[in-house]
């Protein structure tokens, strides 16, 4: 409980940032709604708090870690609006509500998702006394690495070239260390640079940990889309099946997948083993995208 209060607290710290760096942000209010729309739909938040978290962990000012936490948040979600569009997956539901193009339309959409990119970079590369400029501009090239065409654009490309083809283990897991799993490294990265306190040693760890958390999400998502519900899931069930895409159950069968999920989770124990109690967070983060439903 006291572990689920302190992420509560977290979540609650980043919701009331975003509320202030979106205020007045655009000069068109349809576009303001729409990014507002994005933001705000029930996110469950996981790349913020592994920003707080990296911060935490080694001593850091969670003022420092404001930014990124904004930041980060900002980029996952105008992926997901991107995500959405008819040229990519062409879904019409998002955690439980019509995607951005069917509550707006798709112009709009768009427009709402590049500005989210902009605003990730804007409150990066803003002035600030808690942080000097060197460790600035590595959380800056952090995310922008992260995200672009060496992480998080580079996967979806490689998963929209590969609908309806086969894909050994190898490639499937490649595709999604870039689509969901750089990003989720550029989280605990920045986190922990926020902190002014991380050696070479602290970030090589925590970007193990976080290639393990980040392949475990997207094979805890394959499974949830064959096992849970459109209503639970936020999202129709069984869309990837529909859209013939490559899913680790598909590869690995639903039991081989499920042993590769609890490896991972394993793996990104031990991980951080050496931070002792104070990495009691991201262990318990680790179980939770394991244990998740939805």
């Amino acid at each position: 409980m006291e572990m689920k209060q302190q992420l509560d607290r977290y979540r609650n710290r980043v919701e009331q940032a975003l509320e202030h760096h979106i205020a007045n942000q655009s000069a068109a209010p349809l576009l303001q709604d729409a990014m507002r729309y994005s933001l705000f739909n029930g996110g469950k938040r996981v790349r913020p708090l592994l920003v707080y978290m990296g911060n935490q962990l080694l001593g850091g000012n969670l003022q420092a870690a404001d930014a990124a936490a904004c930041a980060i948040e900002c980029i996952h979600s105008y992926s997901l609006v991107h995500d959405d569009l008819p040229a990519m997956d062409d879904d019409d539901l998002r955690r439980g509500k019509p995607t951005c193009h069917i509550e707006f339309d798709e112009a709009t959409a768009i427009l709402a998702g590049d500005a989210l990119q902009a605003l990730a970079f804007e409150l990066l590369s803003t002035p600030t006394h808690d942080i000097d400029a060197s460790t600035q501009l590595r959380i800056l090239t952090s995310l922008a690495q992260g995200s672009g065409a060496m992480g998080m654009v580079a996967g979806q490309s490689i998963d929209l070239s590969h609908v309806g083809k086969a894909m050994t283990l190898e490639q499937l897991e490649n595709m999604h260390r870039h689509k969901t799993g750089a990003l989720i490294c550029s989280s605990i990265e920045m986190g922990a640079l926020s902190s002014g306190q991380a050696t070479a040693e602290d970030l090589l760890a925590l970007n193990t940990y976080a290639r393990h958390i980040g392949l475990a999400f997207q094979v805890k998502d394959d499974i949830l889309d064959i096992e849970g519900d459109t209503e639970t899931l936020g999202k129709p069930q069984g869309s990837d099946t529909e859209q013939d895409k490559p899913t680790y159950p598909a590869l690995l069968g639903m039991a081989g997948a499920k042993q590769k999920l609890a490896l991972l989770n394993q793996q990104a124990h031990a991980s951080i083993e050496n931070f002792g109690d104070a990495a009691q967070p991201l262990h318990w983060l680790a179980d939770y995208i394991v244990e998740r439903q939805y």
